[in-house]
């Protein structure tokens, strides 16, 4: 078929997916409970001849199409699932359940890979296996991990991976990519300075944890400013400081809650090891106890040189160089489509969800932003074009 057909084809059907993505979020679900979502996509793909499976790490789906006779196969994936954060955009398509939203467009990215889904099954031909990966619980749940766990890719085994998520900042239907460390790992710790308390009168009878906590939170930031290189890149965030609830009550305890971010293994594991020394030392020069809580959340993001390589060059064959960002800079956000990269080799990629300062531009996590329905039809036609690419 040729290019001009498939572009009509795609273009006459693309208002069904903006109605279908605006549906998705208006019913927002959070982690492993996108019930709603996955029978949506589970109906969509059986009516479009796929063999589908569901229930892959609680609430997943995979879509298994094939054409031809060709032995390879790659896997596409999109994430269905919501934030708990309270909407504020007054769309007519607002979140109906209170205090959900799809804050950071993965009813976007789920109706656009269903958009392609359509698109490929009725209109593209291709020689190989395609599977489309729905996973749940991307958001900080490690959705992709339960899938894999549950054999993802022991059932249906890829050649290559691929996934993309919308970028507010890049211009509308631009696209970006970068191969190597291209996101970062996510840790999560807690630390809780156990002292004496008191009067706020007599603090010579204390120990304060609060003071303590303080000069904890200062001395956290010396760890990027003078252990980490600085040719390389990390974040030590304290995102939360409870003690206390009385202006005249030295509190027993402190709590701090971090953030800890690397794009590579090695600094990673210095982060680790300089935030324990230094945290238990501060602590005993105040006298108060440390108890330290790490939790390893997501893996750097890898993208392998030849799936990136690859996938770029479809973009700009598309839609030209000068929509196309490669490399694109690395992000110190996190992501979970690391683990899949971890096992196949594939391209995790953006594609601009607006420039600054249009509506597409607001950042996700926000109460404001929305995905932008001018992504779906591009995104389509990329996702359909690196099929033909990579089965062939």
């Amino acid at each position: 078929m040729t290019a001009t057909y498939l572009a009509q084809s795609l273009s006459h059907r693309v208002g069904e997916f903006i109605a279908l993505r605006r549906d998705i979020h208006a019913h927002p679900e959070i982690a492993f409970e996108e019930h709603r979502t996955s029978a949506l996509v589970a109906g969509k793909l059986e009516s479009w001849g796929y063999e589908v499976t569901s229930g892959l790490g609680g609430t997943g789906v995979v879509g298994t199409l094939r054409k031809g006779s060709g032995k390879r196969a790659i896997g596409l994936r999109a994430d269905m699932d919501a934030l708990p954060i309270t909407e504020a955009t007054g769309h007519a398509w607002a979140s109906r359940t209170a205090g959900l939203m799809h804050a950071c467009g993965h009813d976007g990215h789920t109706a656009t890979l269903l958009s392609a889904a359509r698109h490929i099954a009725e209109d593209v031909d291709f020689d190989g296996t395609l599977h489309l990966i729905f996973q749940p619980a991307e958001e900080g749940g490690g959705g992709a991990l339960r899938m894999m766990a549950d054999g993802l890719f022991e059932r249906f085994p890829c050649d290559a991976v691929f996934a993309l998520h919308n970028s507010p900042g890049l211009p509308t239907g631009h696209f970006a990519f970068r191969s190597g460390p291209a996101m970062a790992s996510s840790d999560y710790v807690t630390i809780r300075l156990h002292g004496i308390g008191g009067h706020g009168a007599l603090p010579h009878t204390t120990a304060d944890p609060l003071v303590a906590a303080a000069s904890v939170v200062m001395a956290l930031q010396t760890i990027v400013a003078r252990n980490v290189d600085p040719l390389q890149s990390a974040v030590v965030t304290v995102g939360a400081l409870h003690a206390g609830q009385a202006n005249n009550v030295i509190p027993q305890v402190a709590q701090l809650e971090l953030s800890v971010r690397a794009l590579a293994p090695q600094v990673r594991a210095l982060l680790r090891e300089r935030l324990h020394e230094l945290v238990q030392q501060q602590a005993a020069s105040f006298r108060v106890r440390a108890e330290i809580d790490w939790r390893e959340g997501y893996a750097v993001l890898v993208n392998s040189e030849r799936e990136t390589a690859l996938a770029s060059s479809v973009a700009r064959r598309l839609f030209g160089d000068a929509k196309v960002v490669d490399p694109a800079p690395a992000l110190m956000a996190s992501e979970d489509f690391a683990f899949m990269l971890e096992k196949v080799p594939g391209c995790y990629l953006f594609v601009g969800n607006g420039a600054e300062g249009t509506p597409g531009g607001c950042m996700v996590h926000n109460p404001s932003y929305d995905f932008n329905d001018e992504i779906i039809e591009p995104a389509t036609r990329f996702w359909a074009a690196l099929v033909q690419e990579c089965l062939r």
